[in-house]
């Protein structure tokens, strides 16, 4: 299939990677055109690979669930290990911090596995004045946790990162002043002043953003003898990174000033759909927020409006398993689509967000995928979402379910955390 890349489409989405499809020589038009969207049939959530219909939640959780997470292992984001075989963790930092207003921590996370090994820097924003353990958001970040805020006792990242020099970042190094180059995406004093705490690490010190074949990173620590890479089923970097999540929640659960039994899991763009991920795989995360994510994360495949699996695998083609490459420009074969992850979910609260001007990633197919959802979270005796149609724009659907379309483009906003901590607020399991 032809698709031809306008420059005024290009624009916008330079900075997610679409620009890498031209420098291959591929022609990409995204559609944008709602009355272009092929037909599609979902699969059912509630129906199993034999044909027998899901009836009850004994039924889910032993053969239905257990079918899709394996389809979604083998198909879309690989097969990811188990625990490493050792974990050990030092305080960097333990200290007062943002005016007296927080406890910040630093942590180092060493895992090692088959004699080798990564270091995985965790930052911690605790409210102080705070007695007992409290829940806590947790997040990946984007350009180390010195770019979150403009704290001076944030460790500086030496590792590499992708180019931006508009934040600091030179031949693939963080400068200082990179310092505090994300802080509008992390409301830290709505955070801590709501009584939660904050765990972020920088994503590459997981597996680095970039292809190379997964020579670096966490990935060799697994490997077989004589293995050079992944299986077609193994998992690429988005299944690293949730991966990483669940080691920080390893951690989390050692911290006495954490309720690791009231941990949220959230990410943005393309660590939205790793958030997703890693809440569909590790239900001990309480409740999980996906902000942006789009393809490969909240927004259905089938649509193929905006980004599309062909696209996705051909800007990062390693991000997710091998095998889905065989989908590319064929979303109609695949067996799962993403209102099934979102079901893996279920009945654990999950809160997908959108905005307006994000085409590219589909603000209605991540709405639809939320509904296609519903259906296993009202079989399991939870509530679906608030309303029967897609919402107007600045207008929340603040349940189980949660959703918004928000004004403005590809970020997260205060607006956006706003509504996140009010909806943590009425869904998150009291102690």
């Amino acid at each position: 299939m032809s698709r031809t890349l306008s420059v005024i489409s290009l624009i916008p989405a330079l900075c997610l990677g679409l620009s890498t499809l031209l420098l291959r020589g591929q022609e990409f038009t995204p559609n944008f055109d709602e009355s272009k969207v092929p037909a599609y049939t979902l699969p059912n959530p509630l129906l199993c690979l034999d044909g027998t219909r899901v009836s009850g939640s004994t039924q889910w959780f032993e053969k239905r669930r257990p079918e899709i997470m394996g389809l979604f292992q083998e198909q879309v984001y690989g097969k990811s290990p188990g625990k490493p075989g050792k974990a050990t963790y030092a305080s960097l930092d333990s200290s007062l911090a943002l005016e007296g207003t927080a406890i910040r921590k630093q942590v180092e996370l060493t895992l090692q596995q088959g004699g080798k090994e990564i270091t995985i820097g965790l930052l911690l924003y605790l409210p102080s004045g705070r007695s007992g353990p409290v829940p806590a958001f947790l997040g990946l970040n984007f350009g180390g946790n010195h770019s979150i805020c403009s704290d001076p006792g944030i460790i500086l990242n030496t590792n590499w990162m992708r180019p931006n020099e508009k934040n600091g970042i030179v031949n693939n190094q963080a400068t200082e002043a990179s310092r505090g180059s994300a802080s509008s995406r992390w409301d830290i004093p709505a955070i801590l002043g709501r009584g939660y705490a904050l765990a972020t690490a920088y994503y590459g010190d997981i597996d680095p953003d970039f292809d190379d074949g997964f020579r670096n990173g966490v990935h060799p620590l697994f490997y077989k003898a004589g293995q050079i890479k992944p299986a077609a089923d193994e998992w690429g970097s988005i299944g690293a990174w949730a991966w990483g999540l669940s080691r920080i929640l390893d951690y989390l659960e050692t911290d006495s000033q954490i309720d690791a039994r009231r941990v949220i899991v959230m990410g943005h763009s393309r660590l939205g759909k790793t958030a997703l991920w890693a809440g569909a795989q590790d239900e001990r995360f309480a409740m999980v927020v996906s902000n942006n994510s789009g393809c490969g994360g909240a927004t259905l495949s089938m649509r193929c409006f905006g980004e599309t699996v062909g696209a996705i695998n051909t800007s990062f083609p390693h991000w997710f398993c091998a095998n889905f490459r065989q989908y590319n420009e064929h979303e109609e074969r695949l067996p799962v689509d993403q209102h099934m992850l979102l079901a893996l979910i279920a009945p654990r609260p999950v809160y997908v967000a959108s905005a307006e001007e994000d085409r590219w990633a589909d603000p209605r197919g991540e709405y639809l995928s939320l509904k296609g959802a519903e259906p296993v979270y009202r079989l399991l005796g939870a509530e679906g979402l608030a309303g029967e149609e897609m919402p107007a724009v600045d207008q929340p659907l603040n349940g189980r379910l949660g959703y918004h379309i928000r004004s403005g483009g590809h970020a997260v906003t205060p607006y956006d955390w706003k509504q996140y901590l009010a909806w943590a607020d009425l869904y998150l399991p009291k102690r």
